[in-house]
């Protein structure tokens, strides 16, 4: 099928005042893309990889003019922001390569079968995915590339198949703008259908999309409570939809006596890298280190030399950080291990907070609460048989982290946070999420609210289709991945062995 070619509705120039949606404009933008659904769901594999990479090399092109305002806006420094750019157009390509291999459509035929076993004979049956259809997704502030306006929702979603209404961040306006600019006219350019993206600006405009019977899915990254009052719009709706919600992650790590034993010093040197990389404002920071409190991990941590203070994203975000560190600092069976000279100012300086195993598990929900930002709190246990319950007392994670031996016994260890988190780590840190094949940025709730998504990797793709199977239909009627001829060439399970 041809691809309608349009001119993309230019987004305003850079400006943090932009006026929000108005109602009118969202009518014409929902409008838009249910009429790009077809058309856009219809292109081959290979046609939709063609338009996410004509987005990555517009993107490529304009980073002279994206990054200088991505650095106004965010106080993020140009080196982190040029490689975060470069993981967005990676992404993007790399969604290009998974649409031609073909694989992701799940394609399976099962030809009619007189003799099945089951006692009757059994259909031709054919199953394939396909997109749910118009996808809002909401960006997130910590990440003004790769979790924005073209970052890893958008280009999952796209690469389904599926139109994606855009609702911009308000810590970075003038840059989502200037980005949605870009795709826009890219996608235009490589003849994408008309209405197959747009940039929403406003809470109220990207919750009436969401409200909207012509949105299929959702997609956010932020707070637990911003995802919450989302999850539940969708989940409420006359038909509901799903709703895909990074919300929020403590990301613990836990540390064996073999361990501390063994790597002391650089233990304490990696989580202090991990806990203040990017200011502390990474999903995956580690916002709690669990250590043997005969080791002498306590007094690495209290000797450190903290990083010095760095400006957060924005004032709600400082503002937030500021409240949490101070609600922690109060607590009763909490101290401080170690702190710059300006804690709750603003720039920051990184803290360190100090507890033990009895008393986190008296108080978990309280002293467990994510510090968005550069504050940790250590945790001190007397023996190794504290490590499973306390683990148990955390709620969903993106990530959980043991440090041990080849020789620790932590299989139950093991398997309690293999329930508890989406990737489990080993000897590593959580800070830096691959994007790749097999990786798993998603957990139980609070951590998401689809236990069984992710939103980093190719598996992204998977929360914007739904299966369908066609029951004993003529060739020509079928989807081109189930003709018996196989035009597109995918892998295929065939009578329930891959296809040769």
């Amino acid at each position: 099928m041809t691809a309608v070619r349009s001119e993309p509705i230019p987004p305003a120039r850079p400006s943090q005042t932009a006026e929000p949606t108005p109602a009118v404009d969202l009518e014409s933008v929902l409008d838009a893309a249910q009429r790009a659904a077809a058309p856009l769901a219809a292109l081959r594999p290979a046609e939709r990889a063609r338009l996410l990479d004509a987005v990555a090399a517009a993107l490529d092109a304009a980073a002279g003019e994206l990054v200088p305002v991505a650095q106004a806006e965010t106080h993020l420094p140009e080196g982190r922001l040029r490689g975060e750019l470069k993981r967005t157009t990676f992404q993007l390509r790399l969604f290009g390569e998974f649409l031609r291999d073909g694989g992701y459509l799940d394609a399976r035929i099962d030809h009619a079968d007189a003799e099945w076993p089951m006692g009757a004979p059994r259909p031709d049956l054919r199953r394939v995915r396909v997109p749910l259809g118009p996808v809002v997704v909401f960006a997130a502030s910590n990440f003004p590339f790769a979790f924005s306006v073209a970052g890893g929702d958008t280009a999952s979603a796209l690469a389904a198949g599926c139109p994606v209404l855009l609702k911009a961040h308000s810590g970075h306006l003038g840059l989502s703008r200037l980005t949605a600019e870009v795709v826009a006219a890219a996608l235009a350019e490589a003849g994408a259908p008309e209405g197959t993206f747009a940039l929403l600006v406003g809470t109220e405009a990207g919750a009436a999309a969401l409200r909207d019977p012509r949105v299929a899915a959702g997609a956010f990254t932020g707070s637990i409570p911003g995802g919450r009052a989302l999850f539940d719009i969708a989940s409420s709706r006359p038909v509901p939809i799903p709703f895909y919600g990074e919300l929020g992650s403590n990301n613990p790590v836990f540390v064996t006596e073999a361990a501390a034993a063994g790597r002391g010093a650089e233990i304490a040197a990696g989580f202090v890298g991990s806990f203040t990389l990017g200011a502390g404002q990474f999903c995956t920071k580690p916002g709690t280190l669990v250590v043997p409190a005969r080791s002498g991990l306590v007094g690495e941590l209290r000797r450190s030399a903290l990083p010095p203070a760095a400006q957060l994203l924005n004032e709600r975000i400082q503002a937030g950080y500021a409240g949490v560190l101070e609600g922690l600092a109060a607590h009763p069976r909490i101290e401080v291990l170690v702190q710059g000279p300006d804690p709750l100012a603003d720039p920051p300086s990184p803290t360190l907070l100090l507890t033990t195993a009895a008393d986190m598990l008296a108080d978990p929900h309280a002293l467990q609460a994510e510090c968005f930002g550069p504050t940790a709190v250590v945790v001190t246990y007397d023996d190794e048989s504290q490590l499973a319950p306390l683990a148990e007392s955390f709620e969903g994670q993106l990530t959980a982290t043991i440090h041990g031996t080849e020789s620790c016994d932590v299989a139950g260890l093991v398997e309690v946070l293999s329930r508890k988190a989406g990737r489990v780590l080993w000897n590593q840190w959580p800070t830096g999420v691959s994007v790749t094949y097999a990786q798993q940025h998603g957990g139980p709730y609070p951590a998401t609210t689809s236990v069984t998504s992710t939103s980093v990797g190719t598996a992204a793709i998977d929360r914007f289709l739904r299966p369908v199977a066609y029951q004993g239909f003529p060739q020509h009627l079928l989807p081109e991945a189930l003709r018996d001829a196989n035009p597109l060439g995918v892998p295929r399970l065939v009578d329930g062995a891959r296809e040769e």
